[in-house]
């Protein structure tokens, strides 16, 4: 998964255990459309983390065959298998997920491939699809489809409109992906596939690509040009600030007195990690950070203030209440993040983003730039200026003062005969090595824990946090650890999900042990969907069909599971533990393991971390019999009028 070939012009076929038939004297190959995709994809590389060198570009191939793809693309594979891997996985989205989670890991510099048969192997494909496209992070789809010569017709699995015979169940992608393209001809290949590649590696059109590869025409053949297989090494594009802009969002900055700079995903995938830290040193400007820009500053830099929004800190959310001028950096200003739009209303907005559409948010100013170019070309003409010292002052001391709140949380003893909760949990787990907030990555994506991982995960260095939140996909999470394990093969791999998760999407765990990708994770099992719960109540609903005691069942009650037992029979070491204490030193065999080990620990449905946080929009019924939900509905109309009138005072909690 992390071959490196240190000069470009290897030819993309050495090592396979077939070759392919030779170039004719007219410049051409006759291969397959299968095999002309499968060997393109194969040629192309990137530069080296270290920039030394080049590697492949895709770091393999996911796959599930079923008719549709394992006699078209499959045997394509298996003629590359040795410098294309194509591994086996056991769910279609969960393979995506992990797909998904490969690029992230790497910053979007390389990334993998999927290809399923046709039918609900493909339509297994679309939430993730949704999850790469919400998140921005590039992912090549390569379903089967049905035949274009309509002879099978129609042939098993094939979804038929009524209305244009042209459509099959792929059309479901279209607004699922950056790009999308059906293959109805081998010689299609010659454009698709660079612009593929264009839009994978391309910082503003980033996101999922599908091409649809109807099973006849994947083994059709067709005489290619013989140099569309040369070795290349793709150059990722990222977009220049015009110079106006630059002077515009700096005349901006020096009229601030209290800035404040939110990091988004943005800034890791630019890496422009160390741009941020001397942007914010130079000029006194405290950050903040979204679920996907967290990591970009080490959690004890003096002017990171923690999580923002929803889920954020109270620095944070203090700062961003009151700041005259708000940076947003790689950051779509998604709901989480502004407080339904009510956290810095008093702000001016400058949104640097190389995706233009994501910086038109809050009625901003847009510089469409990658972040790391803009900070550069923000350096020379801010030279000099500073945000007002007594502003500076007090980030560093609500930052200070937030960080012992943190060390306070995660340790805190645990009381006999109470369940712990997630900060608990969260502190056992960065306890139980001294390094880990400098060499673990922790990966989550939906419940609780994303909310209090934001506010308590102290992470040392970018990508230590992988939180997809984007989407807050349920069963991403040990998918999404195999992607980045595969990545960061290096890394000990963290992941903490809910039983609600860990029963949507688990067998990942087999394909990791089967794979030798050894993951940790850690199990919290509230008896049901704790995280929607509080919020059923919070709208004033009754406890009703989320923890399993709620939900309907049969007179012998509701099941009792197992987590650990299920675990060990997919194949990884497992135990239940019964306290913090008997965490902690589960995960000193889980770290001193060479094979995924799972621990279970039974954790509070109720409790949360109450510091920080911030209001969300959640519709609340105008009309109802209970009580209770009229009252919440008449709270959540106050926070509309104080959307509304933005002068007000304070338009969540406690900001000191």
């Amino acid at each position: 998964m992390n071959e490196r070939i240190m000069h470009d012009d290897t030819p993309a076929t050495r090592g396979t255990t077939q070759t392919h038939a030779p170039a004719r004297s007219g410049g051409t190959t006759r291969l397959t459309m299968a095999q002309a995709l499968v060997r393109y994809l194969a040629a192309q590389r990137v530069a080296c983390e270290d920039g030394n060198g080049v590697e492949p570009l895709f770091g393999g191939v996911f796959a599930i065959f079923g008719h549709g793809n394992v006699a078209g693309i499959g045997e394509a594979l298996y003629q590359h298998r040795d410098t294309l891997p194509t591994l086996r996985a056991h769910n279609e989205q969960a393979m995506a997920h992990s797909a998904i989670a490969y690029a992230k890991a790497h910053f979007r510099r390389r990334m993998m491939a999927v290809t399923t048969s046709i039918g609900p192997g493909a339509t297994n494909l679309l939430t993730a699809a949704a999850l790469a496209h919400v998140n921005r992070l590039p992912v090549l789809l390569l379903p089967g489809d049905i035949f274009v010569s309509r002879a099978p017709d129609p042939v098993l699995q094939q979804l038929e409109d009524f209305n244009d015979g042209g459509v099959s169940a792929n059309d479901a992608f279209k607004p699922l992906s950056r790009y999308f393209d059906r293959i109805v001809h081998p010689a299609q290949l010659l454009s698709a596939l660079p612009r593929a590649i264009r839009v994978l590696t391309d910082a503003a059109l980033c996101g999922p690509v599908t091409l649809a590869l109807p099973q006849d025409v994947q083994a059709q053949a067709w005489d290619f040009p013989a140099d569309f297989f040369a070795p290349r090494v793709v150059r990722p594009h990222a977009p220049a600030p015009r110079s106006d802009d630059i002077d515009a969002a700096c005349a901006r900055l020096r009229a601030a007195k209290r800035p404040l700079i939110v990091a988004g995903g943005g800034v890791l995938y630019s890496r422009a990690a160390d741009a941020l830290h001397r942007f914010a040193s130079a000029h006194g400007v405290p950050v903040a950070e979204t679920q996907a820009g967290k990591s970009s500053l080490a959690w004890n830099d003096p002017l990171n203030t923690g999580a923002l929004g929803v889920t954020g800190s109270p620095a944070a959310n203090a700062l961003a209440h009151d700041a005259d001028c708000v940076l947003a950096l790689g950051t779509r200003l998604q709901d989480f993040t502004t407080g339904s739009n009510t956290l810095f209303t008093q702000a001016d907005v400058i949104a640097i983003n190389a995706n233009g559409f994501d910086a038109l948010k809050h009625r901003g100013f847009v510089v469409e730039a990658d972040v790391k170019l803009a900070l550069a070309a923000l350096a020379e003409p801010l030279q000099g200026w500073h945000a007002e010292r007594s502003w500076t002052a007090r980030a560093h001391k609500l930052a200070a003062s937030w960080r012992d709140t943190v060390q306070t949380l995660t340790h805190a003893p645990q009381r006999e005969a109470v369940l712990p909760y997630e900060g608990d949990v969260i502190g056992a787990v960065q306890r139980s090595s001294a390094h880990s907030p400098t060499d673990d990555i922790v990966v989550c994506a939906a419940g609780t824990l994303p909310a209090d991982l934001h506010k308590l995960w102290r992470a040392g260095r970018p990508g230590a946090y992988h939180v997809e939140y984007g989407y807050s996909c349920m069963g991403y999470e040990i998918a999404g650890g195999l992607g980045v394990k595969l990545a960061r093969p290096e890394r000990e791999v963290i992941v903490i999900l809910g039983d609600g998760s860990y029963l949507m999407m688990n067998s990942e765990i087999a394909s990791s042990v089967m794979l030798g990708a050894k993951l940790i994770v850690v199990v919290l099992d509230n008896r049901g969907f704790g995280c929607i719960n509080r919020l059923q109540q919070t709208c004033g609903g009754a406890p009703f069909n989320n923890l399993l005691d709620d939900c309907v069942h049969a007179p012998t009650g509701v099941p009792r599971i197992d987590f650990a037992a299920h675990a060990r029979a997919l194949g990884a070491e497992a135990e239940h533990v019964g306290n913090l204490a008997e965490l902690e030193a589960a995960l000193q065999r889980a770290r001193a393991a060479t094979r995924t080990y799972v621990i279970s620990i039974d954790t509070d449905p109720a409790r949360t971390t109450e510091d920080g946080g911030w209001w969300w929009e959640v519709a609340v019924p105008e009309v109802s019999a209970r009580a209770e939900v009229r009252e919440a509905r008449a709270k959540h109309e106050a926070q509309l009028a104080a959307r509304a009138a933005p002068s007000a005072a304070s338009q969540g909690n406690d900001h000191e």
